[in-house]
């Protein structure tokens, strides 16, 4: 782990922020954690960044740092003194810190409410640590800026997602020994665990189950707990902070073969009223592009803690028609 990183998760924790916080304009309370003297972000720059977003509460709302999705954008000229862009011109590159944006500040300005899950709270916390900052070149074109920019990140990302590929055997591997799992693997690679079997029927191409279920990355938070990125529990939903208001929580239908194939597959190991954890690899997930709207990152491995409650029959795909032989 990155000394900078190790600075920062210290610092979420409240380890840093003693008789460090100070106000800026707008409302903005900031505490620098650690900076490495180089030349501070300005308007125009393209930044890559890992941040936490809590709340007063001290909830989180997003990790880019347990998700490995750490964000690339252009730095945007402030809207108001103490907002997001004008607090990330207070920060170089190597630098974290974290920022308090006062919301009443922001309301004010936008003419708009609380955004729902800020309601209650005064401020709205990141926790920052600048990854790279791209500058354009005195007297450089937009064009060629940005065309240099773009192929630098490009390469970041491919090099980045070349060594999550190198480490998923042993995130799997490290994911199964820690949790003292006992696993079946079959044929593609799925690893799974039955822990209850249903009844005899199951579930074949075209069918429609009910079922409920659980997704967690592979990798620990600062909490020691594995994230969930999707659930159809409203209860876990709100516990993990990924509550969607408006979504249907409950059990939920799904079509065999209308989701990615380690789910698919597992599903159709137990009948009605089974149960089963799946640990899916990549390859049978989200593959090298990964869901990192998600928190998914390319070449991670998820498991699914699923249970099924129904069972209807369906039409069976046509298979395809053979080629003429000639």
């Amino acid at each position: 782990m990155k000394k900078g990183i190790i600075v920062l998760l210290a610092a979420t924790l409240g380890l840093a922020a003693c008789n460090k916080e100070k106000k800026g304009a707008g409302g903005l309370l900031y505490t620098i954690h650690h900076s490495e003297g180089k030349e501070k972000i300005k308007e125009g720059d393209i930044i890559k960044i890992n941040f936490i977003i809590k709340n007063d509460k001290d909830s989180v709302f997003y990790n880019s740092f347990e998700s490995e999705t750490p964000q690339v954008f252009p730095v945007q000229k402030k809207m108001f003194s103490g907002d997001q862009q004008d607090a990330l011109t207070l920060l170089g590159e190597g630098d974290s810190a974290t920022f308090k944006i006062n919301l009443d500040t922001l309301a004010a300005y936008t003419k708009q409410p609380k955004n729902e899950q800020f309601k209650n709270d005064k401020y709205q916390t990141f926790t920052v640590k600048v990854e790279k900052v791209f500058a354009k070149k005195a007297g450089e074109a937009d064009s060629t800026f940005n065309k240099r920019a773009s192929d630098f990140f490009q390469a970041d990302f491919k090099a980045t997602a070349e060594k999550m590929k190198n480490a998923e055997e042993g995130k799997l591997k490290t994911y199964i020994s820690d949790n003292n799992l006992k696993t079946t693997t079959s044929a593609s690679g799925l690893q799974y665990i039955i822990k209850a079997p249903g009844d005899a029927q199951r579930a074949a191409l075209g069918d429609t189950v009910t079922l409920s279920y659980t997704g967690r990355l592979t990798k620990k938070n600062d909490k020691g707990k594995y994230p969930v990125f999707d659930t159809s529990d409203e209860k876990t939903a709100k516990e993990e902070n990924k509550f969607q208001p408006g979504r249907p929580y409950g059990p939920t239908k799904m079509v065999i073969g209308s989701t990615i194939p380690g789910f698919t597959e597992a599903i159709q190991l137990v009948g009605k009223g089974g149960k089963i954890t799946a640990i899916i690899p990549s390859k049978l997930g989200y593959g090298e592009q990964g869901a990192p709207q998600v928190g998914i990152m390319p070449y991670n491995p998820i498991v699914f803690e699923i249970e099924i409650t129904d069972i209807k029959k369906g039409v069976a795909p046509a298979a395809p028609a053979a080629p003429a032989i000639k």
